[in-house]
């Protein structure tokens, strides 16, 4: 189920997550090779991704 990005928070391990529309976090890291994300490393990078839609497994499962 997709819901849209609304905000960056990092984690306590410092990892940016995505806060989603539907009140989900999903992790967005950049970790090459296996997640090019270099968007998520400014802050005009990550602000460029609000309003993108994301994959949202909770909301998919209906979880709280």
């Amino acid at each position: 189920m997709e819901r849209n990005i609304v905000d960056f928070i990092k984690d306590e391990e410092d990892h940016w997550t995505a806060l989603l529309d539907c009140g989900h976090r999903q992790h967005v890291r950049h970790n090459p090779p296996w997640k090019i994300r270099p968007w998520t490393q400014t802050q005009k990078g990550r602000e460029s991704f609000i309003g993108f839609p994301l994959y949202c497994k909770k909301c998919e499962r209906s979880e709280n």
